[in-house]
């Protein structure tokens, strides 16, 4: 590529990021990167009735907590600023106004009861109304009335738009990266509406001009903005600009793979779509975030990698290095994404494998501060957080979430409240109580109270004696964990201490 590479996230703030959304911020972000080029956020709020307070803040700390943060953009290297289209509507209008000296725009002073009125007349008689080359003749604009009418009406103070003026005849030729030659008949197209009657741009007009003065070389975005391509190839065409390439991403599909995915599909199969907890400032109701709902941004965006993109090998698993440097949008499908809930959850139990057992300590401590009673092992009263640490190496293997810790690992931190009944009617038998009162006794004798003492006394005594390791391990089991689960149990004795471990065994003896 000659020209250095400059992409642009281009979000309205009017609520949170959607995850489709974040996935088109690690597309663009991706292309900068493998391409030392530079990824740019920039805010389209035109819609002032659609802002959303909190909504701007929200997407820029959602994307740093993806990992992805934008290179330019507001209050950074503010090179083309300002990049919150409200603060460029001062731009928008000359631009306008070009389109109309060169022929290619026309104001329109229809009213909105003249195009409702149209609409249903057309609907009377089984059409589509469509405002363009075959009936704007008949309407109420600067093609259909004389220059001194359309200056008295300007004169006048009458509203009106701009509307693009769509070529009659013609078939333009588009490319897309991802979807290759695209053929439009412009004889199906509408004039657009490029500046509204309130003095704002719509957002086929800022869009253009925007892209073109901030140097966007590449335009990567959601496959709903196919449908606008024609008229964007078309506006750059009449500014006689050079386009961008465009690349329109495939949508994110529901888990059963059909319609698009929503906030609904979320809350009722009980996952989030949105990267961080989301509070709506005038309802007041809380969504659910993927970093609240414990799962690491290295799994988040290793799965949305993969809703669309496929690197042409077996590989799944990548870290954001290696997904720089094997991403390209030629290898991005056509075809929309099924999101799978079950996939993220897996790609989160790799990620969690991966952390260190200190890190992981230190986020599941205020969990065990919040659990742990008065009946806290020996020596672990005061919750230490190396002690954590040790427990969670043991049990993580198992765990997808932080939030799975606890119930993996509960025993460890206090007795067990109760015994499982399956197990104990499995485990128990006349004998048991006899059998763990020698348990005891060997282990109030062990002076040196290790994992590998224990396992030396205790399982010598059971072949000495000649008993069935079942009848020993599995009740001692259920006195230290309340099941039969958990990890090696002359580690889990260890762990707890020989007070504890004897005060359990006396626990389910006293049960028998």
């Amino acid at each position: 590529m000659t020209k250095k590479v400059r992409v642009r996230f281009a979000p309205s703030p009017t609520g949170p990021l959607h995850i489709g959304g974040v996935r088109t911020a690690l597309f663009n972000y991706l292309f900068a990167k493998k391409h030392q080029g530079t990824f740019i956020l920039r805010i389209e709020d035109t819609d002032q009735n659609r802002y959303v307070e909190g909504a701007e803040q929200y997407i820029i700390d959602a994307l740093n907590w993806c990992g992805i943060p934008f290179d330019e953009g507001i209050n950074k290297n503010e090179k083309f600023g300002p990049y919150r289209q409200s603060e460029r509507k001062h731009l928008y209008k000359q631009y306008a106004d070009e389109l109309i000296a060169s022929g290619n725009a026309y104001y329109a002073f229809d009213t909105a009861e003249d195009l409702d009125f149209h609409r249903t007349d057309h609907e009377a008689k089984g059409k589509t109304f469509i405002y363009n080359w075959h009936n704007r003749l008949k309407l109420s604009n600067s093609l259909s009335l004389s220059a001194e009418e359309v200056q008295a009406k300007l004169d006048a103070g009458d509203e009106y738009v701009i509307r693009f003026k769509s070529p009659q005849d013609e078939t333009l030729h588009l490319k897309d990266i991802i979807r290759g030659d695209i053929k439009i008949d412009t004889n199906i197209l509408d004039d657009k509406v490029l500046f509204k009657s309130d003095g704002m741009p719509t957002y086929h007009l800022a869009n253009i001009v925007d892209d073109h003065l901030m140097e966007i070389t590449h335009v990567i975005r959601g496959e709903e903005w196919l449908p606008s391509l024609a008229l964007h190839y078309q506006l750059y065409k009449a500014f006689g600009w050079e386009a961008p390439e465009f690349a329109h991403l495939p949508l994110i599909l529901k888990p059963t793979g059909k319609g698009k995915l929503s906030k609904r599909d979320g809350d009722k199969l009980g996952f989030p779509v949105f990267p961080l907890q989301w509070s709506d400032p005038v309802t007041y109701e809380v969504s659910r975030g993927y970093k609240e709902d414990g799962y690491f941004p290295e799994a988040m965006i290793n799965f949305l990698a993969f809703l669309g993109w496929n690197p042409g090998t077996e590989q799944e698993i990548f870290s954001l290095k290696e997904l720089i440097a094997a991403f390209e949008l030629e290898r991005v499908n056509k075809s929309g994404a099924r999101f799978d809930p079950d996939k993220i959850k897996w790609f989160n139990h790799h990620y969690m494998q991966e952390q260190s057992n200190d890190a992981l300590a230190e986020l599941f401590k205020p969990i065990v501060d919040e659990n742990v009673t008065l009946s806290a092992v020996e020596g672990s009263h005061d919750i230490d957080v190396n002690y954590i640490s040790i427990v969670i190496g043991m049990i993580k293997e198992r765990a997808t979430f932080i939030s799975d810790f606890w119930e993996l690992s509960a025993y460890f931190f206090e007795a067990p409240k109760s015994f499982d009944e399956k197990a104990t009617k499995k485990a128990l038998k006349e004998n048991t109580a006899d059998i763990m009162a020698s348990i005891k006794a060997i282990i109030n004798g062990i002076e040196n109270f290790s994992t590998e003492t224990l396992q030396t006394e205790i399982k010598g005594w059971i072949t000495a004696n000649n008993i069935g390791f079942g009848q020993v391990m599995m009740p001692l089991r259920i006195a230290l964990v309340g099941a039969l689960q958990g990890p090696d149990v002359f580690d889990i004795m260890y762990m707890i201490g020989k007070a504890e471990t004897v005060k359990r065994i006396e626990a389910l003896v006293s049960t028998i």
